[in-house]
């Protein structure tokens, strides 16, 4: 199991400090640093800024969003970023959610499997540098009735057709489906000792249909790091954004965060925390938010406890720990527990 280092969003409260701790995991040998988008900053923005500053850690989209970008975008911007990083991209995509998507984007959240299918196929092709001619359910390239015409990506990545797709996914159907055709898995809120009945149907059906040329996928999970005592006011802060995904991200019946929580065995207490959320409670739908399900999906206490959390995550199949260090000596912090790997 290798290392990846979590900086979430720029613009949350960390970003130079976030480029230090970087330059800090780069030094130390972490495999990859992962940054994220929703309807803030953007994730290429922030990765080639990262990539600037460091010489080997790989620069991780998690995620780029589909319907934010083309295809076609999504590929010069991945080929972009792999040629001035020296072959260190790893390109991450994942459907967002309703809200975002219509509320955000305004592209419709239909057929969202169908859709990545499509997306991942052209966003292959292109890398490839093939020219790209494509006729599908959702996207057609070159459109049938203007004068465009079937183009070949113009600058060529260091790793031609070879960089590594990841999905973020959730939902079983989504599962199935990373676990048939893309290189890694992102996931969120991943409890091991859960994982294999919450997630194994779904990837042993996909992994059916994978090609072996594929090879093994990635599994890049983790959460918030902190090591000592305080176990309840470090996991405190992390309800604010666990309320908000399985509260609020989504509508009632589409809210694939909290139908996780519920495969969790978590059923009631999901839905009283989107209850919550949904009324304008906030506070109290972070509150309602089971202390077991934050002990279980971080790697937060005392030294020896947090070393059997990483062997959980380890037993459970994970790949990539990715952690979000919390501490008032972040780089410490980090280097600490690269010693423990």
């Amino acid at each position: 199991m290798r290392l990846g280092l979590n900086l979430g969003y720029w613009g949350a409260g960390n970003d130079q400090s976030n480029v230090t701790l970087a330059e800090e995991a780069d030094r130390l040998g972490y495999s990859v640093a992962w940054v994220a988008e929703a309807y803030g900053s953007d994730s290429p923005t922030v990765l080639s800024w990262v990539g600037a500053r460091t010489q080997r850690i790989h620069l991780g989209a998690a995620v780029m969003q589909i319907p934010a970008r083309t295809p076609a975008m999504t590929a010069m911007t991945a080929a972009t970023l792999d040629s001035l990083s020296g072959g260190r991209f790893r390109l991450g995509l994942g459907v967002s959610g309703p809200q975002v998507s219509e509320g955000w984007h305004g592209v419709r959240f239909d057929a969202p499997l169908g859709r990545t299918r499509e997306y991942v196929d052209i966003v292959r092709m292109a890398l490839r540098r093939d020219v790209v001619s494509y006729e599908g359910r959702h996207f057609t390239l070159p459109l049938p009735d203007g004068p465009g015409k079937a183009l070949k990506l113009g600058v060529r990545p260091v790793r031609d057709g070879q960089i590594p797709i990841y999905l973020a996914a959730v939902g079983p159907k989504n599962l199935e489906l990373t676990a048939e055709l893309a290189n890694g898995w992102l996931p969120i809120f991943y409890y091991p000792e859960k994982a294999k009945d919450a997630f194994g149907p779904s990837l042993d059906k996909g992994y059916a249909k994978r090609s072996p040329e594929l090879g093994p996928m990635d599994v890049v999970a983790g959460g918030l790091l902190a090591v000592g005592d305080d176990v309840k006011g470090v996991l405190d802060m992390a309800r604010p954004l666990m309320a908000l995904y399985v509260g609020g991200m989504g509508a009632v019946g589409q809210n694939f965060y909290n139908a996780l929580i519920t495969r969790y065995g978590y059923e009631e207490e999901a839905k009283q925390i989107q209850e919550l959320y949904l009324a304008g409670k906030k506070e109290e739908a972070a509150a309602a938010i089971p202390t077991e399900l934050l002990e279980h999906t971080n790697l937060v206490g005392p030294e020896g406890y947090v070393k059997e959390r990483i062997a959980a995550y380890k037993e459970a199949g994970v790949t990539v720990l990715n952690v979000t260090p919390f501490d008032a000596d972040q780089p410490a912090l980090i280097e600490k527990v690269k010693g423990w790997l």
